[in-house]
């Protein structure tokens, strides 16, 4: 599953610099993630980083964007060749 910020964000800002895809960024009021970017660290990490500094922990799992191992394995690799282009 890709993650979500949740209203309860008080855009600290420690989570974007995080994000090893750029998945994170500014939103209108709060910080949002790309769900098309986001692997939940698969590739990079043992477990997503945006929700290890959360000081808030309002980054949970996405319920509407159910993403296997494999599945974010793969996503990770198409960003990474996407970058070498």
């Amino acid at each position: 599953m890709a993650l979500m910020i949740t209203d309860e964000c008080i855009n600290c800002d420690v989570c974007e610099p995080e994000c090893p895809n750029e998945a994170i960024s500014a939103g209108e009021e709060i910080y949002v993630i790309d769900p098309r970017k986001c692997t939940e660290c698969v590739g990079h990490f043992d477990e997503p980083q945006c929700q290890k500094v959360c000081p808030v922990d309002c980054i949970p799992l996405d319920p509407q964007r159910k993403e296997t191992e494999e599945q974010l394995l793969q996503k990770y690799r198409q960003l990474m060749a996407q970058k070498a282009a």
